[in-house]
C-alpha cells in the first residue's frame, strides 16, 4: 500500500510540474511597452520615454507607437524602421532608430504562424473577435497581450500620422487624427502590425478596442496609424509560432 500511494504522489507531482511547464512555455514571446495613452490625454506628457536606439540590434523586432512630442508615428517591421512624420506638410520616412517615443509597444518573434481570414471577416469589430478567437484556439495565452500582423489589399484603411502642435495641453482623438495627416487608401497592398490586449485600455489601446495597429503599404510609400478599415477576401493573418 506504502508503494502505490508513494507512486500515485509521484505521478500527481510529474503531472503538476509538466502542466506548468506546458503553461510557462505557452507564450515563448514577451510584450513590453514604455509610456500610456493616459498620460497623453489626461496630463499632457508627450516627453519621450524611451530611446529607439536601445534596440537597434535587436533581431525579429516588432514595434509601434509615436514619437516623442507626438511629432510622427512609429512602425518597425522585423527590425526595419518605417517611421513617419509631417513636415512642410508632407509625409517624411526615417528608417533609422535615432529617435524617441513617447509610447512604444514592442515584441520579439522569430516566426509567424499564417491564417488565412475568412470572407464574412470585414469590420473591425469581427477582424477583433476573430483574432481573439484565432489567438486560444492556437493556444496564445490572451490574458497576456500579444502582437500580429495582416497582410493583403484591404477595401479601405482609414489612417493618421500625427503632427502636434506645440503648447497644446488639450488632447482628444479627434486632435490627434487632425492635427497632422491623414486619409484613406483604398485597395492598397499593405502590411499591419498590431497589438492585442483586453486588459491595456488608456495604456497602449484606447477604451473602445482591444487593438492597436499601425499600416505600411507594401511600395513603402505610406505608414501610419490605422483608424478603421475595411477588410477584402483574401487578407491573411499571422501570429507568433510557438512551437
Amino acid at each position: 500500500m506504502k508503494i502505490i500511494n508513494y507512486v500515485l504522489i509521484l505521478l500527481l507531482v510529474i503531472s503538476l510540474t509538466s502542466c506548468k511547464t506546458e503553461n510557462k512555455e505557452a507564450n515563448k514571446f514577451k510584450v513590453d511597452y514604455n509610456g500610456a495613452l493616459k498620460h497623453m490625454m489626461h496630463k499632457g506628457d508627450i516627453s519621450a520615454k524611451v530611446d529607439l536606439k536601445a534596440f537597434a540590434h535587436k533581431d525579429h523586432f516588432y514595434a509601434l507607437g509615436a514619437l516623442e512630442n507626438l511629432k510622427g508615428e512609429i512602425q518597425i517591421f522585423d527590425s526595419k524602421p518605417f517611421n513617419t512624420m509631417v513636415i512642410d506638410s508632407t509625409l517624411r520616412f526615417d528608417t533609422t532608430f535615432d529617435k524617441k517615443a513617447t509610447l512604444l509597444v514592442y515584441a520579439t518573434v522569430n516566426k509567424w504562424k499564417s491564417f488565412n481570414i475568412p470572407e464574412h471577416i470585414v469590420t473591425y469589430k469581427e477582424l477583433e473577435n476573430y483574432i481573439e478567437q484565432t489567438a486560444k484556439k492556437h493556444l496564445i495565452t490572451i490574458d497576456e497581450p500579444f502582437p500580429f500582423l495582416l497582410e493583403g489589399t484591404p477595401k479601405f484603411i482609414d489612417w493618421h500620422v500625427i503632427n502636434w502642435k506645440d503648447g497644446d495641453m488639450e488632447h482628444s482623438h479627434e486632435k490627434h487624427v487632425n492635427s497632422g495627416l491623414n486619409g484613406t487608401l483604398k485597395k492598397k497592398q499593405v502590411e499591419m502590425l498590431g497589438f492585442y490586449s483586453d486588459s491595456h485600455h488608456a495604456i497602449f489601446t484606447h477604451h473602445t478596442t482591444n487593438m492597436h495597429i499601425h499600416v505600411k503599404t507594401k511600395d513603402n510609400k505610406l505608414a501610419g496609424h490605422v483608424d478603421g478599415l475595411t477588410l477584402e477576401k483574401g487578407m491573411v493573418l499571422k501570429l507568433p509560432y510557438l512551437k
